[in-house]
């Protein structure tokens, strides 16, 4: 038995075992307690143990046993409690480790569940940020659109919808730096290091005059190319080589040599191999929106707004601005915007379904009562990831729904933005040639197919009810 595993084993026995302990976190050199009674800590018999350098006292009990061994004793204290690290500890979950063991293979769930509770694990936690955020740029969209419009003039509210952006900004444009430390955590990876491979992504420091090449095709990478599901895939393979790391450098040098490699390989694999890979699939998507759009008609609404959705999970769908811009240029409005839109509409549809089959849910309910307004206003990131992502089948009904409302978009036809903005019902004012009525019209076609088939087919009960466990 590793004598790290035997020293967590003993920790846990001199603070009064796993029930007396509320959650276990470390730093560089300590390992960081949240005990429940304090009276029921041997202090002597901690400073005796073998491999501890020492303990402070102060809100939680630290115990310093050094780097390069703290990370594996705090990981083996987590299997110990059958929580990951930070996460609180249920008073009566002790157990041993031989049931520990038992319990976490007997009960395995399959790969597509594992996948689907890993994505809302690391995104949960994130939903109120997506509320604040998503609702402050919802507003900003509305004054920005009616800006574009011309139907608003006055240079303060220009300052007040760029201020706003920036909050906005702070946690969208930044999303893959939280989801990559989330992601590290839910891997039981260091935290900090799945943040850098997160903003490893967003390429920045590279101008867009001299870009790193695809070593692939040999044109220029795009920052965030790969979106949030690259990151993901990107920090789990940062987990793998981390923990392999930990095994064979040795404690004295590895909090040095340990997270370096592991950035240099995993950031040279993210650059080079992920990013490339993510152009690839994001060209061959744009090549068949293309050819959807080249044949036209209500088949091209409806797969444009049914794929549309997919494009924005994996941070693709700003290829398509040279695009908007094109149309905009040689006909005064970009007819794929509005179609487009239907994709964030056919989510809404889904979510209100949800909350009305939500009732003994309460935290479902809550993060739909906070993402559904910003859905509205055309801002969809708290309802992707916080809600139809998660739960895996609201996700492809809701893209269904999009595709649908696309249709609508489509049938009617001549329906066009003026300029690029945000979708949903704060596209209005952009909206040309007076067809308001149209565009509604598709609205309307993307919220009730959303809500009649994931009402039918997309949250069953039991789905429901494991929401956020």
């Amino acid at each position: 038995m590793q004598k790290e595993k035997v020293l967590a084993e003993q920790l846990i026995l001199h603070v009064g075992g796993v029930d007396n302990i509320r959650s276990i976190i470390h730093c560089m050199t300590r390992i960081r307690l949240d005990i429940r009674d304090s009276d029921k800590v041997d202090k002597v018999a901690i400073k005796a143990t073998e491999g501890v350098l020492g303990i402070v006292e102060d809100e939680r009990l630290q115990i310093v046993v050094g780097p390069g061994v703290v990370n594996k004793v705090a990981s083996h204290m987590a299997n110990m409690t059958g929580v990951k690290l930070g996460e609180e500890i249920p008073q009566g979950n002790a157990q041993s480790l031989e049931a520990h063991t038992k319990a976490k293979y007997q009960s395995k769930p399959n790969l597509f569940k594992r996948i689907a509770k890993t994505i809302a694990n690391i995104f949960i936690p994130l939903i109120p940020a997506f509320v604040g955020a998503g609702l402050i740029g919802g507003i900003a969209a509305i004054l920005n659109n009616l800006l574009s419009a011309g139907t608003i003039e006055a240079t303060w509210i220009k300052q007040l919808a760029l201020v706003f952006d920036i909050i906005k900004n702070g946690m969208l444009a930044y999303l893959a730096i939280f989801t990559g430390f989330n992601a590290a955590r839910e891997f039981n990876a260091t935290p900090g290091l799945g943040g850098v491979i997160g903003g490893t992504t967003l390429l920045t420091g590279m101008s867009p005059e001299n870009p790193l090449p695809n070593i692939f095709t040999g044109e220029g990478l795009l920052a965030g190319q790969g979106g949030i599901i690259g990151v993901i895939l990107a920090v789990w393979v940062l987990s793998l080589i981390e923990r392999q790391l930990h095994k064979i450098v040795p404690n004295a040098v590895d909090i040095i040599v340990t997270p370096t490699l592991t950035l240099l390989i995993v950031g040279l694999l993210t650059i080079f191999i992920l990013m490339p890979i993510a152009g690839w699939i994001s060209d061959g998507l744009v090549g068949v929106v293309n050819g959807v759009i080249n044949h036209g008609g209500i088949f091209s609404g409806f797969i444009i707004g049914t794929f549309f959705l997919p494009l924005v999970m994996f941070g693709l769908h700003h290829i398509f601005t040279p695009i908007h811009i094109e149309m905009i240029n040689q006909s005064g409005a970009t007819y794929l915007l509005p179609i487009a839109a239907m994709a964030g509409a056919g989510q809404v549809g889904a979510c209100l379904a949800l909350w009305c089959k939500s009732k003994r849910n309460p935290l479902l309910r809550d993060v739909l009562k906070g993402a559904l307004p910003v859905g509205f206003l055309g801002i969809g990131e708290p309802l992707i990831y916080g809600v139809t992502l998660p739960l895996v089948r609201p996700f492809f009904t809701a893209c269904i729904a999009g595709g649908i409302g696309g249709a609508v978009i489509s049938g009617i036809g001549h329906i066009g933005a003026s300029a690029i903005g945000p979708s949903g019902l704060s596209l209005l004012p952009l909206i040309t040639h007076n067809m308001f009525l149209g565009y509604l019209a598709g609205l309307l076609a993307a919220y009730v197919s959303g809500f009649i088939l994931t009402f039918l087919f997309g949250s069953p009960k039991p789905l429901i009810d494991q929401f956020g466990k």
